[in-house]
């Protein structure tokens, strides 16, 4: 008899099986018990009718307890009213192991209750479904950069500077010396395009940042791509069609998942390139007009800022063209202007916030060496990142796209901590 998963039951139609399972949730109805099973790859609903089984397997059934772990022989046949569309008649049931107690029952659990118990609560059908969604996002990630010729390259996470030259690090002793978590690994990134030509890396990125908003994480990870000989408005035109992409595949690989957390896909199907985009000059003037009076040209924008600008399409939207004092020290200016740099911030939809952060890099050696400084950044620290400006320079670009803020969106969610395994928040390193 062949053992197989509930994702392969689709090719199993009319077949007898075995499939090992939990027991996610249970019924009877008399003579009948509907037992709720899954096994990683998916969900599917049992039947065990006591006529067919005997007095024995049924006392099985309904005495099984949420989470206990069992082996269960059945046929596997076509149900319509189900959203999978099969089900399970069962033949016999094995028993692994007895769950008792199980701490997450169908009632309602507070937030904190369930993040105290992250490594049960992933087990349950949304937390599984956002779980398929990231996954997909980061196939479809893979997918699309290879297709379009870029390398994947792994950039180190202890370093010895920041390259976004804020206090906001994990800082730690390397032997004999300071080293931080990684907060990009842009830099190194760029190093990488000078040698690959298109690269990019996926990987964890640590923000010492005290934040408790839905936006925001302590550890996550960061999609990094950077590109030799590309320039600004070719960046957005990938960034567009990559995000547009990722959204796709989530919506045709994902429809169960998407289904279970009850997103509205309309809003997903539109989601495709061109991007619409307002440059931070028009920004200002627009949440000027939205009453938001206390902000004046210079000012970051907030989450207020950004959702205000959002709600304004049904698609992200580009903000670019930022102040230079608001911006790291490595983004290209503006060739017409020397208050604003060549960057644009991609926001998603629904108030969701900034998903990408991008801009055409400094390829010029002496103004590189200037900001450096007019950062007040150490120069000895950035020696090896000036020399990608003095032997071989060429205009170049790149982006980081933020993996849990992206995965929020295309799910629907609330907060940023249901998307990653393990949330680490300000407040929280358990479990």
């Amino acid at each position: 008899m062949k053992t197989i998963m509930i994702h392969e039951m689709p090719n199993h139609a009319g077949e007898t099986v075995r499939i090992g399972a939990w027991l996610a949730n249970k019924r009877s109805s008399g003579k009948i018990a509907f037992l709720q099973l899954r096994d990683g790859s998916g969900f599917v609903q049992a039947v065990v009718v006591k006529e067919v089984v005997g007095e024995e397997i049924f006392a099985k059934a309904k005495s099984i307890t949420q989470e206990s772990s069992l082996y269960i022989t059945a046929e596997v046949t076509v149900d319509d009213r189900s959203t999978f569309g099969y089900e399970l008649q069962v033949k016999d049931i094995e028993i692994i192991s007895v769950a008792i107690d199980y701490p997450i029952t169908p009632k309602e659990h507070g937030t904190e209750f369930l993040m105290d118990h992250r490594h049960l609560w992933l087990r349950s059908r949304k937390q599984h479904a956002v779980m398929k969604i990231r996954d997909e996002v980061i196939r479809a990630t893979y997918d699309f950069f290879h297709m379009n010729g870029f390398v994947k390259v792994d950039p180190p996470i202890l370093t010895g500077s920041s390259p976004e030259g804020t206090s906001e690090l994990f800082k730690t002793k390397y032997f004999d010396e300071d080293a931080f978590l990684s907060q990009s690994g842009q830099l190194y990134m760029e190093a990488a395009a000078m040698a690959l030509g298109k690269v990019f890396s996926f990987g964890p990125t640590f923000r010492a940042e005290k934040s408790k908003t839905r936006r925001h994480l302590i550890e996550f990870w960061m999609i990094e791509p950077e590109m030799a000989f590309v320039q600004h408005a070719e960046s957005l035109e990938i960034q567009e069609q990559y995000v547009a992409h990722v959204v796709q595949s989530a919506l045709k690989n994902c429809p169960l998942e998407l289904e279970r957390l009850g997103r509205d896909l309309s809003k997903l199907e539109k989601i495709k390139a061109p991007f619409p985009r307002i440059s931070y000059d028009d920004a200002i003037k627009f949440l000027i007009e939205k009453g938001f009076d206390d902000i004046v040209w210079g000012d970051d924008f907030g989450a207020p800022h950004e959702t205000a600008i959002a709600e304004s399409y049904d698609m992200p939207v580009f903000i670019t063209h930022y102040p230079v004092g608001i911006k790291p020290f490595y983004m290209q200016l503006h060739p017409d202007r020397d208050d604003v740099v060549l960057c644009a911030d991609l926001i998603a939809p629904e108030g969701y916030g900034e998903i990408i952060g991008g801009s055409e890099r400094i390829h010029d050696y002496e103004l590189m060496k200037k900001r450096i400084q007019e950062h007040g950044l150490e120069e000895s620290a950035y020696e090896w990142y000036l020399d990608l400006s003095k032997y071989g320079a060429v205009p170049h670009s790149g982006f980081g796209l933020g993996l849990e803020r992206t995965v929020a969106w295309i799910s629907g969610v609330e907060h940023v901590r249901e998307t990653i395994p393990f949330p680490r928040l300000l407040n929280r390193l358990y479990p």
